[in-house]
């Protein structure tokens, strides 16, 4: 049996990857892993590729979603985009890229915040 963490992160990207498809993106990959780090979604958006972290909070007490993307976060979901793109998705090695955050505080549709380049790989 799954922990309720897990199902609920999972919902969460299923809800966001539904969403950047409404929008017009195209998924290529889901959670992928590499050794020192992680990617929840890749999708294309008119010829770039897009590196998106899906953050879910139940409440800002912390800071809320967006404040969760630590710079530690941003430089461990990079390392994962370049292992990507280096392998399984080395012919959009040439495309231009943006790391891209969905905040969700909830799993509300209504409630979805889209952070297009809400970092760069620098």
């Amino acid at each position: 049996m799954q922990a309720e963490h897990l199902k609920r992160g999972a919902a969460a990207e299923a809800l966001a990857a539904t969403h950047l498809e409404r929008h017009g993106l195209t998924i290529l990959a889901r959670n992928v892993r590499c050794r020192g780090g992680e990617v929840d979604l890749i999708a294309e958006d008119k010829g770039s590729i897009v590196f998106v972290e899906v953050r879910l909070r139940s409440s800002a007490r912390f800071g809320g979603a967006a404040a969760s993307i630590t710079a530690t976060k941003q430089r461990r979901i990079i390392i994962a985009a370049q292992t990507w793109l280096n392998g399984a998705g080395q012919r959009h090695a040439s495309r231009a890229c943006r790391f891209d955050a969905i905040l969700l505080d909830g799993l509300d549709s209504a409630r979805i915040e889209w952070l297009r380049g809400a970092f760069d790989a620098s």
